[in-house]
C-alpha cells in the first residue's frame, strides 16, 4: 500500500487491494481496531436492573476479545479466566465475586485472583498474570471507551469536540431501544466509513435527508483522528439554539456529524443523538449498530427522525453494496477524490496509509 499523498489535489484514494485482500483485513485487527479506541455505551447503560457485572466483545468477532465492564467504578477487566482460559460471565449479573465455573478459581471484583481450589505446592503461585487485565478505559460526558493497546489518547480527541458540543446535556438524553437497529451491509467496514464521510453524495442518493440539508454550505472539518462534518438547515428545518458564545454562533446548524477513528460515528441533532457504530464481521460483511439518545422528543417527532433514518440506511447500503462488487472490476484500481468535498475520506485514507507504512 502506498502512502497517500497530503495534498488532496494530487491523491488518489486507497487501492482496491485494502478492501479485497486477506493480509490487509488481517493486518487491522490489531493496527486499526486493537490499537485505537471503541465505544462501549454511556456509563449509565451499566447500571440497570440490578447488575453489576456486563460481559461484551470488543468490537465483534473481528478483534473478539472478551470484556467484562464491571459497574464499580466502570472498571474493565478481561473476561477469560487465567486458568484455563474458560470465560468467566455469560450474561448480565449482579455478582460478589467472579467465580469460573470450570475448576473453581475466584476473583475479586476488582480482578484480583483470591483463591484456587486444589493448588497447593504449587510453586511461584499466584503471579502478577493470575490476575486478571484490566483494559484502559476512558468516560467522557457519560460515553464509555476503551482500548486493547491504546497507540493515542483519546481524551484529547475529545476535548477538542468540546467547543462545538460542550453545550449539550448529554447526561439528560434518553436511550429509547426501541428505534435501535443493528443493519447488515454486504460491503467491507471501510467503504461504509468512506461514505459516512462525505456529504457529495447526499443530493444523489438521500433526497430526503437532502431536503433538510443546505447542500452548498455543507462542510466538513479535519483533525488529526476525527473529523466533523457541519450540515446547516434548509427553510423549516429544525436547528440547534446556539450560545452567543458558540463556535458557529448565529449559523443554522441542523446536524453535527462527528466520526471518531476507526469506526465511531455521534449524529447529533437538535432532537439527540444518533450513535453509528461500524464492526467489521468479515471483508464482505459489516455490521452498523445505530443506538438513539433523544433529548427533545417534539423535535424528534416534527423531523420524523426514525422513518428518515430508516430510509437513508437503506440507501447508504444500496451505495455501499454497489462500491465492493465494483472494487472486483478489472478495469478499477484507484479513484482521484474531490477537493471540494471529499477532505473527509483523504483524511480517512491517510490515516490507514499512514498507519500501515508505520508498521511495515
Amino acid at each position: 500500500m502506498k502512502v497517500i499523498h497530503s495534498e488532496i489535489a494530487h491523491a488518489e484514494t486507497l487501492s482496491k487491494e485494502f478492501y479485497l485482500e486477506d493480509h490487509f483485513w488481517d493486518w487491522g485487527k490489531e493496527n486499526i481496531f486493537a490499537a485505537h479506541w471503541m465505544w462501549l455505551g454511556m456509563s449509565r447503560d451499566f447500571s440497570s436492573d440490578g447488575y453489576n457485572a456486563f460481559p461484551l466483545p470488543y468490537c465483534g468477532e473481528y478483534v473478539s476479545e472478551p470484556l467484562l465492564v464491571m459497574k464499580d467504578g466502570l472498571r474493565i477487566l478481561s473476561n477469560v479466566c487465567t486458568h484455563r482460559a474458560f470465560p468467566l460471565v455469560h450474561e448480565p449479573s449482579r455478582l460478589r465475586k467472579i467465580v469460573c465455573r470450570y475448576h473453581g478459581r475466584r476473583f475479586g471484583l476488582d480482578g484480583r485472583m483470591e483463591f484456587m481450589p486444589e493448588f497447593e505446592g504449587v510453586a511461584d503461585f499466584p503471579r502478577p498474570c493470575d490476575h486478571l487485565a484490566e483494559v484502559p478505559k476512558v468516560v467522557w460526558r457519560d460515553f464509555l471507551w476503551a482500548s486493547l493497546s491504546p497507540q493515542i489518547q483519546i481524551e484529547e480527541i475529545l476535548q477538542r469536540m468540546e467547543p462545538r458540543i460542550g453545550f449539550l446535556p448529554f447526561e439528560e438524553f434518553v436511550h429509547d431501544p426501541d428505534f435501535d437497529r443493528v443493519f447488515e451491509v454486504k460491503a467491507h467496514w471501510a467503504l461504509y466509513v468512506e461514505n459516512y464521510l462525505e456529504g457529495f453524495h447526499v443530493p444523489f442518493v438521500h433526497q430526503r435527508l437532502g431536503g433538510l440539508l443546505d447542500f452548498g454550505s455543507y462542510t466538513t472539518e479535519v483533525d488529526e483522528w476525527f473529523n466533523v462534518q457541519i450540515g446547516y438547515a434548509t427553510e423549516g428545518t429544525p436547528y440547534f439554539d446556539l450560545p452567543k458564545d458558540h463556535v458557529d454562533y448565529p449559523n443554522k446548524v441542523a446536524a453535527y456529524y462527528y466520526w471518531i477513528f476507526p469506526n465511531t460515528m455521534l449524529n447529533i441533532y437538535p432532537w439527540g443523538l444518533q450513535m453509528n457504530q461500524v464492526i467489521p464481521v468479515s471483508k464482505e460483511h459489516t455490521q452498523v449498530i445505530f443506538k438513539h439518545y433523544i433529548w427533545n422528543r417534539g423535535i424528534w417527532d416534527e423531523m420524523n427522525a426514525d422513518e428518515i433514518g430508516d430510509i437513508t440506511q437503506v440507501e447508504d447500503e444500496w451505495v455501499v453494496e454497489g462500491v465492493q462488487r465494483g472494487l472486483k472490476s478489472r478495469y478499477y484500481q484507484t479513484g482521484r477524490l474531490s477537493a471540494k468535498r471529499e477532505t473527509g475520506v483523504h483524511h480517512f485514507h491517510r490515516i490507514i496509509s499512514n498507519l500501515w507504512s508505520q508498521t511495515q
